[in-house]
């Protein structure tokens, strides 16, 4: 038969329902490997463009057609019944980076057009099955959700109409270019998906052409959510009122990674389940490595399980991997759709459901301009912090929603809305929760909606100004995927009597549901709470009138939910907050017996029930159930003695002290609290016959606890370290007891194993094995810390000496390595087979597999990836059970990983250094040299700490705790963010007593020379005159081949290349703040604060590069002064967006260390800032960083890569330099082995 759209689209439900459907694979993938350059991107039509456009893979769609045909028809022809279309980035926003916002709808129309060409040649191969256009929409590169400005969290660099607008047209050319199914795709902000399919509904109703609705979202890494904070299921609810096609996820995970998130999405959607996940995780080069069959056994398991209905990849596949899929899943039946529960689904950041389970929904109040004049101050004074606040103490209250209002007279009400909500949504203990946009206007509930990525309730709409308004707010509350209170109000007035109050809702539930088709469990009435005890009698029975209509609307209207705001009952007794909060307890407890299920209420003030005072109760209830005609004079009477006390109030909750010593400690050590510990280790010594019993029975028991807790994920190091200092502060109670009665020190001990620790010779780096060595003690490892820079020999002594079950090596410089390798060639000669553990920043499996391993076979060496690892690898490999399985499978692990290594080398071909020389990298552009302010040396004595604070780059700060994340999206993250705010919390705090007590001095060096290259090597002159060399500074140059397409125009970089051969200058700095950094951290160390001297450390390495970002600052704008104008923030300094670049020796753009001497003769470094080298050319004291300047404006930094023979020989002779030494210092990136 022939297909056409219309045919198509009705067959794709019985499709669904027979067989598991594939969608294509990687487009971008498929285009790499045309390794197409400017010209080819540019075609004929753009070939005069006025900017570079490669990179732009849509515009291939109107230049190079046909190979984006080709690649549709290589996936339909692999199987595929759907093929995306090639418009990820056609829209106007994702254009706008070349200049291209013009062509979206052109870029749409063709892309879809060709996917269609290609669809339409395979359907007449083969009509016995129709194939789909996905009409593929992406993310763009803004974000509705999260702000662009680290000082603003307020601030947004896209709002939700602009992409709207951008989307819709994108749509319409998708449609009209012939897309069958319309793809929201690699959603990871869900207010931008929100946008989408907003536009995407409007593209719809506005033309009469509906089309199947797909909407895929990106799950960022492993803790589960997208990248602006949503879980699966809350993803799921705020999007679920546009009724998909299909939903499921995309991109940033392989298979096997995303399998749970899978799970949870086959488990809660009502709808057809569609997976593309990318070819594995990237390697160290961002490439996907998995092959098809491994992808296809993955996601086999995923058709298994009944988990999915349509499946295709991501990142990284091919046609051969959609082949060997579709084989896979072809052996399965699709997922059978499940029905699931009809029940009101809300969502934060993670998400509500309203069920049975949960009686009443406390909805927080105080975050209301109208109901407390607190927040109200707050606003109308711009201070949004501190309201912020208000709105967390909600949560923390037991707020499961926070109704947010902003009507004010003196307010711009709209803009403090969006304001408001902005900067809720930055901070997740607030964000976690879904939100009430609260206003009597419908522009500003409509402009909080543009705000909120999860799925809100709005309060609230009515029949007030008859049907037409109401029809037009409900209809567009359910475009924006909102529930919606409704108010017992319509065109005659508020409803007072329950008669009145019922018929209003039942009016207004029967238009939602059969005119709008509004979902029964998103409508929530509001049949109006009304002050009692007024001192009029009609008024006297509106709480049973509220009571009753409640229990109707229950009853006759299904579905629906009952709200209130209950403050308002208590109005009469405003000031009396005792009286109040009884009222409030009271009406709750009967109107919740009836059926309300909802009510705004500030849960941190509201009485127990069953703790009102009997008389207080009695009056209270008199009138609120208009039980008796003097009721309300009765409960004046009785109010009168309750007038000017305070109600409930907040206090520290010191109810974890009730319990017995044993739970008090556990709570103490699991939340490093230690104002009680002396007193409570005190009372437990007293109940044991020994102060060992002490530690071994309830202290450890504690710090098991705490371990559980981080290998469970649930406690982060920060965490973990504070809990190790309270357990310091109880041992060291405890130490002079033990001392007394010494005779009994032989005692058996509970410990899981020694482990020795150190920091390899000539290594001065120590932050990451102090935190190791504290996560091992937590968990009941001895462990003997050796320091720094200890030479292998006594590191083996040591660990003969003690009977050590473990030695632990850490090192961060690339020498490192080297000195690794030789610590286990010492090991074994000298007959140990202890278990060694490797460690560090340069460290690497494969190092470790290739280099480290072979040197120890009587031992195990184990690669150790970071801190949370340390523990399950140290007791599986002293387990009596696991250890030899564990250590043959590791064994077999790195054999394999050798002979993988080898076999690459054997394949790695270089470039011959004469070649790569001729390829060397010439400016674009002339270049004048800039004449520096001065040349030699400058000192810089005692730099102010305070003026570096403001460089910081706080993100390797958080990683060397092993916390990882961007600052500051770090912490408002929701599996890291408490824990990363309260390390930031006392990293300031220890920051602010490192400045202002100095506990640090700053020293730094600068220098410029006269210079001029000469082939890879930079002469630096003595003077002006340039006719006496002074030294010679050696560069590496990048030997990796550029054979094909773009590649071919691209250089092998030497930094040599940024210096003139004529007349040009170089400039030198070593800068460090880690004078008195030992002296600190010896005193923390001494007083058993880890946490402290480990912090002390890391603020100090932060200070040293912070210091490092300023003086290029200087020298850019100052002392070289070739960028005087330059005006950049943190951010950019950080994002590196000056001209010029700071490389250091050691690093990848010369990987070299030993050119830090050179470096250090030029400054005189040892003698002006105090720095000196150690054998392996690390800089002491450790907080230190030293490189080189250079100013030309095309200057980038670049990895020099693997470096073969030919150029090790040419440059161990330029240096005069052994052959072989030169070979040890460059071990890391020879591409042979010597």
């Amino acid at each position: 038969m022939s297909w056409t759209r219309d045919t198509r689209i009705a067959e794709l439900d019985k499709l669904t329902a027979k067989r598991i459907l594939m969608l294509d694979g990687a487009m971008g993938t498929m285009i790499q490997r045309h390794k197409l350059d400017e010209a080819a991107y540019r075609g004929d039509r753009f070939a005069n463009y006025h900017m570079d456009v490669v990179g732009n893979n849509d515009i291939l769609s109107i230049t190079q057609p046909e190979i984006i045909r080709d690649i549709h028809i290589a996936y339909l022809e692999s199987g595929s019944d759907m093929v995306g279309t090639n418009t990820f980035s056609s829209t106007t926003i994702a254009q706008a980076d070349y200049d291209m916002e013009h062509l979206a709808y052109e870029l749409n129309v063709e892309g879809a057009r060709l996917a269609r060409e290609a669809c339409d040649i395979a359907e007449a191969a083969d009509a016995s099955r129709p194939r789909y256009v996905a009409g593929a929409i992406g993310p763009t590169n803004r974000t509705c959700s999260i702000s662009p400005d680290v000082n603003d969290p307020g601030a947004r660099n896209v709002t939700f109409d602009e992409l709207r607008e951008a989307y819709a047209e994108a749509t319409k050319g998708l449609i009209d270019g012939g897309a069958d199914i319309i793809l929201v795709e690699t959603i990871f902000d869900t207010l931008n998906a929100k946008a989408a399919v907003h536009a995407v509904q409007d593209v719809f109703e506005e033309t009469g052409t509906t089309l199947p609705l797909m909407i895929s979202g990106t799950i960022t890494d492993k803790s589960g959510r997208t990248l602006s904070g949503q879980t699966t299921e809350a993803f799921w609810n705020s999007l679920r009122h546009t009724k998909p096609f299909a939903v499921g996820l995309n991109c940033a995970l392989g298979a096997e990674e995303m399998r749970p998130y899978v799970a949870e999405f086959s488990r809660i959607a009502d709808t057809n389940i569609c997976i593309y996940p990318n070819a594995g995780l990237p390697n160290e080069f961002g490439e996907y490595d998995q092959m098809a069959d491994e992808m296809a056994e993955i996601v086999g398991g995923f058709a298994a399980d009944g988990l999915i209905n349509i499946l295709g990849g991501c990142c990284g596949t091919t046609p051969d991997h959609i082949r060997a899929m579709a084989s896979s899943a072809a052996q399965n039946p699709p997922r059978p759709i499940p029905q699931t529960a009809r029940h009101m689904r809300l969502s934060g950041l993670e998400p509500f459901t309203k069920t049975d389970d949960i009686p009443f929904i406390n909805v927080g109040e105080r975050t209301n301009v109208t109901g407390s004049a607190k927040f109200r101050k707050l606003i109308t004074e711009g201070d949004f912090d501190t309201a912020l606040d208000i709105a967390r103490q909600q949560v923390e209250n037991g707020a499961q929603i926070i109704d947010i209002n902003m009507d004010e007279g003196m307010l711009d009400s709209e803009a403090a809305m969006v304001r408001f909500l902005n900067l809720a949504a930055t901070e997740p203990d607030i964000a976690k929760v879904p939100v009430m946009i609260d206003s009597s206007k419908w522009e500003i509930i409509e402009a909080g909606l543009k705000c909120v990525q999860g799925k809100p309730v709005v309060n609230s709409i009515s029949l007030k100004e008859g049907e037409k308004p109401f029809l037009e707010q409900a209809r567009a509350c359910l475009r924006y995927g909102a529930a919606v209170v409704v108010m017992a109000f319509d065109e005659d007035g508020q409803a007072d009597t329950a008669a009145r109050k019922f018929e209003i809702c039942e009016r207004s539930y029967k238009i939602l549901t059969e005119r709008v088709g509004f979902p029964p469990e998103d409508i929530i009435f509001d049949p109006n709470i009304f002050a009692v005890a007024t001192g009029i009698e009609e008024h006297d029975n509106y709480a049973v009138d509220f009571i009753e209509a409640t229990k109707r609307i229950r009853e006759e209207l299904p579905g629906a939910h009952v709200s209130g705001g209950v403050s308002n009952i208590s109005f009469s007794f405003r000031g009396n907050e005792p009286v109040r909060e009884a009222m409030h307890s009271a009406f709750l407890y009967q109107a919740i017996g009836v059926g309300m299920d909802m009510g705004i209420v500030n849960a941190g003030q509201l009485a127990i029930y069953e703790d009102i005072e009997p008389r207080l109760k009695e009056g209270v209830e008199d009138v609120l159930l208009n039980r008796r005609a003097d009721g309300t004079d009765r409960l004046l009477e009785i109010a009168e003695q309750y007038r000017g006390q305070k109600g409930a109030q907040q206090e520290i909750d010191l109810s974890w002290r009730e319990g017995d010593v044993g739970a008090r400690l556990m709570h103490a050590l699991v939340n490093g609290l230690g104002d009680f510990i002396e007193e409570d280790t005190e009372e437990a010594r007293q109940s044991f016959d020994r102060p060992l019993h002490v530690i071994e029975g309830p202290l450890m028991d504690g710090m098991n606890r705490v371990g559980d807790l981080f290998g469970a994920g649930k406690m982060f190091l920060p965490q973990v370290v504070k809990s190790a200092r309270v357990m310091k502060r109880a041992v060291a109670y405890l130490e002079p007891f033990m001392e007394e009665e010494k005779a009994a020190s032989g005692a058996t001990s509970l410990s899981k194993g020694k482990v020795l620790m150190a920091t390899v010779k000539g290594d001065v780096h120590d932050i990451g094995k102090n935190i190791v060595g504290v996560v091992l003690q937590c968990n009941n490892f001895d462990v003997i810390d050796m320091g720094v820079m200890v030479p292998a020999n006594d590191i083996i002594d040591k660990a003969v000496e003690e009977q050590v079950d473990i030695i632990g090596l850490s090192g961060l410089i690339t020498p490192s390595l080297d000195e690794m390798c030789h610590v286990a060639a010492e090991m074994e000669r000298r007959g140990l087979d202890i278990p060694l553990l490797i460690g560090g920043a340069t460290t690497s499996k494969v190092h470790t597999a290739v280099k480290i391993n072979p040197n120890y076979a009587q031992g195990q060496t184990v690669y150790v990836t970071d801190a949370s690892r340390a523990v399950g690898v140290a007791s599986n490999l002293l387990s009596d059970e696991k250890s030899t399985e564990y250590k043959a499978e590791i064994r077999s692990d790195y054999e394999a990983m050798a002979e993988a290594h080898a076999r690459g080398r054997a394949e790695d071909k270089r470039t011959p250094i004469g070649e790569a020389r001729e390829n060397a990298w010439v400016p674009k552009e002339e270049y004048q040299p800039v004449k520096p302010q001065f040349t030699g040396t400058k000192v810089f004595d005692d730099y102010d700490l305070a003026e570096l604070r403001d460089y910081i780059d706080w993100t390797p700060f958080f990683q060397s705790w092993d916390l990882h994340g961007r600052y500051p999206a770090i912490l408002t993250d929701d599996v890291v963010g408490e824990a990363a705010t309260s390390l930031f919390k006392d990293a300031q705090d220890m920051l602010d007593k490192m400045i202002g007590e100095k506990w640090l001095t700053a020293k730094a060096v600068i220098g410029f020379w006269p210079a001029a290259r000469d082939g890879d090597d930079i002469i630096v002159f003595t003077d002006e005159t340039r006719t006496v060399e002074r030294t010679r500074l050696h560069t590496l140059r990048q030997q990796m081949q550029r054979i094909n397409g773009q590649d071919k125009k691209r250089a092998n970089y030497a930094l040599a290349d940024f210096i003139a051969e004529g007349a040009d200058y170089i400039g030198g700095f070593a800068v460090t703040t880690g004078h008195g950094e030992d002296d600190v951290a010896k005193r923390f160390e001494e007083a058993g604060d880890d946490y402290s001297s480990i912090m002390s450390k890391a603020l100090a390495d932060r200070l040293a590069e912070a210091f490092a970002e300023r003086m290029h600052q200087r020298v850019r704008t100052e002392f070289w002064g070739y960028a005087s104008d330059e005006a950049l923030d943190n951010d950019a300094l950080i994002a590196e967006q000056y001209n010029g670049i700071r490389p250091a020796p050691g690093y990848p753009a010369q990987p070299d260390h030993t050119e830090k001497a050179t470096l250090f003769e030029l400054l005189e470094a040892e003698k002006a800032a105090g720095i000196s080298l150690t054998e392996s050319f690390a800089m002491w004291p450790g907080a230190a960083v030293s490189g080189l300047y250079f100013a030309h404006p095309e200057s980038s930094y670049f990895g020099v890569g693997k470096i073969d023979r030919d150029q090790v020989a040419d440059y161990a002779n330029r240096k005069g330099m052994d052959v072989k030494i030169c070979e040890k210092w460059l071990s890391p990136i020879l591409s042979y082995t010597p």
